[in-house]
């Protein structure tokens, strides 16, 4: 399986996900737009994923890349591809099907529990939020459900944490990816964004449980077997 990857900062990557991908026999590459890197032929990979970042899903006027970024998943969905979308990624992803993304009521850091909607108990990937557990969130922007696709999850948050699109086509909000190193450097790197709020925890508080990390990787497993079908 050829997978690639879109990187929109330097400790924004695939995380835990890359071990999985690599596990099973994947060729990875990746196109980091801080450094400039083109992207590739659709008919170059099996499967795109598309990482977070600060910046928002309409920023091509601080970010001109991310005009050509957006016609790159729209081309890979066209393709057929496999394209998951994590925080900004799923963003991206909403707007490319013609949803918008608008800013949350309030922003939503650190681990809070996401729960299956009605239509995600009955899906393969959504049934896997079925029990409540909690999910490393860092976001302040949400998205839309698009046209056409299955509301999956959703948080006391955020109403709108995950949809599918198709059997190809999968936006997650929240974090499974992050284990506790790269949390420690979003903390590090996004240490402004640590604000009071009713939906933001301190570093400390996101930081404390490592069990919280070694969970998320098991069920960030779950779902990647699920939609990826290995």
């Amino acid at each position: 399986m050829r997978v690639h990857y879109l990187s929109h900062v330097p400790f924004e990557k695939l995380g835990t996900m890359e071990t999985w991908l690599e596990q099973r026999g994947a060729r990875l590459s990746a196109t980091r737009f801080y450094q400039g890197e083109p992207l590739p032929e659709p008919e170059q990979l099996d499967t795109l994923i598309v990482m977070g970042g600060p910046m928002g899903a309409d920023d091509e006027a601080r970010y001109p890349w991310m005009a050509a970024e957006k016609r790159f998943i729209e081309q890979c969905i066209a393709a057929d591809k496999k394209v998951l979308g994590v925080c900004l990624g799923a963003q991206l992803i909403a707007r490319v099907l013609g949803a918008p993304v608008t800013a949350n009521p309030e922003p939503e850091i650190g681990w809070f529990p996401v729960q299956s909607t009605d239509a995600g108990r009955h899906d393969p990937i959504g049934a896997l939020f079925d029990d409540g557990a909690p999910v490393l969130h860092w976001h302040g922007d949400t998205f839309a459900i698009p046209d056409g696709a299955v509301h999956l999850a959703r948080s006391w948050g955020c109403e709108n944490q995950a949809f599918r699109f198709g059997d190809r086509v999968l936006a997650l909000q929240f974090h499974l990816e992050l284990g506790e190193h790269e949390a420690r450097a979003l903390c590090r790197e996004c240490a402004d964004e640590l604000k009071d709020g009713p939906w933001i925890q301190s570093e400390a508080e996101m930081l404390a449980d490592p069990a919280r990390f070694s969970a998320a990787q098991r069920r960030l497993g779950r779902v990647l077997e699920t939609f990826l079908e290995i």
